[in-house]
């Protein structure tokens, strides 16, 4: 290992929760990594662990952080932040990653001139019992995909945990999530401010200690966290079509008429497109709004006129003007309900299109209060 007064080339940064049959394994790949391709490098651990790793660790020369908190963002957080290198390698330390292949990361970033390198296991080799088939073939496949269709790149493994970044780049990112969403940061951040990313395959080996990972939280967790960068294409834009689509089949069914005895069902369809689709229009302007007062989205400027305390108001007067609409078509109902002593209800369609105005005009007056609570002690709505 290299003396404190000099700067290494490669600092190598390794989180920890009770791998003290693994750590030893991988500081002594590492290190040979570096005896190999004589280069000064350092490791440092950032331990959470209740077992002996932390023991195991410093007596093999490597640089122990703890994390104040938890949690596998919060190790790598506090672990980066000690690093002295030009180029910083992070990866799991329970020897599921071959850190010997190290080398093809740094080659790859040396030719490419890419600013952070991906090492691909679903390109590379992934030995039986490695990782789950839910895993292998939906789970990291499907959110990858989803990672380079929003983001425009082209990684076959966005979630890999062996990674290779140049220090220009790491101190562009802001990194502050401290659990497994860590990963999906990364990626996200570099790919929004253009960095070069590239990759290359490796091989994955099973755990020797049982995993940490939760297959449904850890994925849905990185599924939220997409949505706060990507809120319009994944859910408004989605839910403006459904809305458009409801709205044009009720309208085109309903002035033709006939609809109680020939396309029931279709208008029925067409009232939950509306409302599913307002719902899910209205979540994408909310999590835009948070995302943006949060800094995890630009700020434009058509989307900030939308949001302004003024149209809001428009909001909540379009949202009453709905919801009085269906309480008098509903009442005009009831009133000829009531007035043929409560005998057979006939008129089925109206009753469908005085419930659709009426949740529709709540879904939009919610709206509007939710979105001007949120823009209360924020600077990108008006006064």
């Amino acid at each position: 290992m290299d003396t404190e007064s000099k700067k290494p080339y490669l600092s190598v940064v390794l989180p920890t929760l009770n791998e003290e049959q693994t750590i030893a394994s991988c500081i002594h790949k590492i290190q040979k990594v570096f005896s190999d391709l004589g280069i000064s490098g350092e490791i440092i651990v950032s331990d959470s662990s209740a077992d002996g790793t932390a023991g195991i660790a410093r007596s093999l020369g490597a640089i122990l952080v703890h994390p104040e908190k938890t949690g596998y963002g919060n190790a790598y957080i506090a672990g980066l932040a000690k690093t002295r290198g030009d180029l910083i390698a992070i990866g799991d330390a329970d020897d599921t990653y071959d850190f010997l292949e190290l080398p093809k990361l740094l080659k790859r970033m040396e030719e490419t001139g890419a600013d952070l390198v991906f090492g691909s296991r679903l390109k590379g080799a992934i030995k039986p019992g490695a990782m789950p088939w839910l895993h292998q073939y939906i789970g990291n496949p499907l959110l990858t995909r989803m990672l380079n269709l929003l983001f425009h790149t082209h990684i076959s493994d966005a979630h890999s945990g062996f990674r290779l970044i140049h220090r220009n780049a790491l101190e562009r990112l802001p990194l502050t999530t401290g659990g497994m969403e860590f990963a999906s940061e990364m990626f996200i951040e570099a790919a929004r401010r253009g960095m070069k990313i590239e990759e290359v395959p490796i091989s994955y080996s099973p755990r020797v200690a049982p995993s940490n990972l939760r297959s449904f939280t850890d994925g849905w967790r990185h599924i939220r966290f997409m949505l706060l960068y990507r809120p319009i294409p994944f859910l408004a834009i989605p839910g403006f079509l459904f809305t458009a689509v409801g709205i044009l089949v009720m309208i085109i069914l309903y002035f033709r008429g006939g609809v109680e005895t020939a396309h029931l069902h279709s208008f029925v369809v067409g009232s939950f497109a509306l409302i599913g689709g307002l719902q899910l229009l209205f979540t994408g302007i909310h999590i835009k709004v948070y995302s943006t007062i949060h800094g995890y989205s630009r700020q434009d400027t058509l989307f900030r006129q939308l949001i302004t305390y003024h149209n809001l108001e428009y909001e909540l007067v379009a949202g009453i003007m709905l919801i009085l609409a269906g309480l008098v078509i509903g009442g005009s109902i009831i009133w000829n309900w009531v007035a043929m002593q409560f005998g057979e209800l006939t008129q089925v369609v109206d009753a469908i299109l005085a419930m659709t105005l009426f949740i529709a005009g709540l879904e939009v007056v919610f709206s509007a209060i939710f979105l001007s609570v949120m823009l209360l002690n924020a600077d990108s709505g008006g006064d």
